[in-house]
């Protein structure tokens, strides 16, 4: 069964002007993929389609075998957790602790369990020293990190990340990767990060490419970025590591390239 099926989408918010034009794509239960593509080009506008913020104009989508409709929509969000690109749009609670706790009520998770699940996934993200702290005294970064915090703590059949560690600084957009990778190896989640950052997206097992609405390319990252005349053509970079893994291979001293900086840092030690 696939986490995610969607079949000849299309959208438009005019009735007149498309969107999405005709997307079908699946994405496999407990798979990372990641879905880029410049503003514009419909990455958000699917997310929020995904868990049924939007209505599509045309085409089906199906979220763990079960058709996403207006009266299947509150179930099928008890399985799907999304994190959006601006984190004022997701707090509810007076404290970060209070935030947190509110998906994990809605979740009828016992009471005895909710400080524990509270600490644990405000540590997962670096704001442990802040659960008592107003949501509104915080920078956007560490809005955004008490956001992720909310849909780890309710622990998801699919976690949806919408440009959501675009605020964070490079440390935090680590961390919360790392966070990221470990749930979907772990926990089994399936992952759809939606980024405009190639390096992210580097680290995902399958890539999508989004172009005008449309899909205009998938497969593995590294050999989504070995078409580099396609990536340059849709103004799109490479990812960091990538680039300095082909300078390397420029001179003869690796023979494959790294697409993250965990396997280029293996090249330069063992250049060393």
């Amino acid at each position: 069964m696939e986490a995610i099926h969607l079949e000849n989408l299309e959208f438009s918010y005019d009735g007149e002007t498309p969107v999405l034009k005709g997307i079908s794509l699946d994405i496999p239960k407990g798979s990372y993929t990641a879905i880029v593509g410049h503003n514009g080009s419909g990455k958000s506008t699917l997310a929020k389609l995904l868990i049924g913020l939007l209505e599509p104009s045309k085409g089906t989508i199906e979220v763990l075998g079960q058709k996403l409709t207006e009266q299947s929509a509150p179930e099928i969000r008890d399985h799907v957790g999304i994190v959006f690109q601006n984190p004022d749009n997701q707090f509810i609670g007076s404290t970060v602790a209070d935030d947190i706790a509110f998906g994990l009520e809605n979740h009828c998770v016992p009471t005895e369990d909710m400080q524990r699940l509270i600490e644990e996934n405000a540590a997962k993200v670096g704001m442990l020293d802040y659960l008592n702290a107003e949501p509104t005294n915080l920078s956007g970064g560490q809005k955004q990190r008490v956001a992720i915090a909310g849909i780890l703590a309710m622990s998801p059949d699919i976690l949806i990340f919408d440009e959501s560690t675009s605020m964070l600084d490079p440390q935090g957009k680590a961390s919360v990767n790392a966070q990221i990778r470990k749930l979907n190896k772990e926990k089994n989640i399936t992952i759809l990060s939606i980024t405009h950052d190639m390096d992210e997206a580097a680290q995902a097992e399958h890539m999508v490419v989004l172009e005008k609405g449309k899909v205009f390319a998938q497969g593995r990252p590294e050999d989504v970025f070995e078409d580099e005349a396609m990536m340059k053509k849709l103004k799109l970079d490479l990812p960091f590591a990538l680039k300095a893994s082909n300078a390397f291979r420029k001179y003869g001293l690796v023979d494959k390239p790294s697409l993250t900086l965990d396997a280029l840092m293996e090249d330069v030690c063992r250049l060393k």
